[in-house]
């Protein structure tokens, strides 16, 4: 039999404690999980996110979690694209295994297609059959800016809290970032904005304004102006190197949420205190934090994880620059991913596929 939220039950008596019993276990219902559905689960929560990204990150730091490094699938016709699998497990009260399956194609943006597209396969934590595939671009967006207001919250504790947001990049990802700090009790007396593209520029001030965003806002012709007058900046672009190499823009301080992670020279990480969701994970891939690894030969640049801020192993010091590099776990987006299903679930609304598994029976 199946539980409401498609995942396997076991015989009465057994509980997790002991894991189920031999013959009790049954194959889970496969669903299928739309954007629309998964935008519709999540519009409101950014609170209740936050609680779960908060409480996954405790999770890994404990060792409650499986996150292996990402595979990174590129194409040597294509060098500037790639597709990406995050193999993740979740232990607590999550419960959940699965993959994001997540493409990179930065060619997209010129169409005005979001650069990335995504799927997220879960698995049944005790039969390791997979239960839901579900559109994962939204999951991985959500995921992504609630990791970074709770970065924003968590490393600006203890400083001046910023009222000067600066965006370097303006797409979704920008977007969704902006929304969750608002969401979460973030107001801007000045909201500063970047992009190579004027269009996007454009488009992020519509969207802005359309917000209700208090405060000005102010298209920046360039990077220097727009960082030298924020004290929290976001990286969000698609930036495949460093493209910020001036150590004095930062000569003021600011918190810098470095999502996109190879926007920033490995001098300027070298010149600020720096935290990091995972050190294994954050330094390979040519990210900034990497690049600054292989300049240095060392780790020492790390001053922490975020997990190592919320437990309070890390204190953050209030008169540096503190850069947030981000890899992205895929823990995040499992457990993301299993809020959604089971509200989808529970609003009665699953697409569930009839008969998806076939072959049930091991002798025929």
């Amino acid at each position: 039999m199946s539980s409401a939220d498609g995942t396997a039950r076991t015989a009465p008596g057994t509980g997790p404690a002991t894991g189920p019993e031999p013959g009790a276990l049954t194959a889970p219902a496969f669903s299928v999980v739309s954007g629309a559905q998964v935008q519709q689960a999540l519009e409101g929560r950014e609170t209740e996110i936050g609680d779960l990204v908060e409480a996954v990150y405790r999770l890994h730091g404990a060792g409650d979690s499986v996150n292996p490094p990402s595979f990174f699938l590129r194409f040597p016709d294509r060098p500037s694209s790639r597709i990406i699998a995050l193999t993740a497990s979740v232990g607590g009260d999550v419960r959940v295994d699965g993959m994001k399956w997540i493409s990179s194609f930065p060619g997209n943006t010129t169409s005005g297609l979001p650069r990335a597209s995504a799927v997220l396969i879960l698995n049944d934590h005790d039969t390791g059959y997979p239960f839901a595939c579900l559109e994962s671009s939204i999951i991985s967006a959500t995921r992504t800016a609630s990791s970074a207001a709770l970065a924003a919250d968590r490393l600006s504790r203890g400083r001046t809290r910023p009222v000067r947001v600066g965006f370097v990049g303006t797409g979704l990802i920008a977007r969704y970032i902006h929304t969750h700090l608002a969401a979460t009790g973030w107001s801007f007396e000045e909201t500063g904005v970047y992009d190579l593209s004027a269009d996007s520029a454009a488009g992020f001030r519509g969207y802005l304004e359309r917000s209700g965003a208090k405060g000005n806002i102010t298209v920046h012709g360039g990077a220097e102006s727009l960082i030298r007058s924020s004290d929290l900046l976001v990286f969000a672009t698609v930036a495949g190197e460093p493209h910020v190499h001036d150590v004095g823009w930062f000569d003021h301080a600011p918190l810098v949420l470095h999502v996109s992670l190879r926007d920033l020279a490995p001098e300027i990480l070298l010149a600020s205190a720096n935290f990091v969701d995972d050190v294994e994970h954050c330094l390979k891939a040519e990210t900034s934090p990497h690049l600054a690894e292989r300049l240095t030969g060392g780790r020492d640049f790390i001053d922490g994880t975020l997990d190592d801020v919320l437990s309070g192993r890390v204190t953050v010091p209030a008169d540096r620059t503190v850069v947030f590099s981000p890899f992205g776990l895929g823990v995040l987006d499992l457990a993301v991913g299993k809020f959604v299903h089971d509200e989808v679930a529970r609003r009665g609304e699953p697409h569930v596929v009839d008969g998806f598994f076939h072959e049930l029976r091991r002798h025929g």
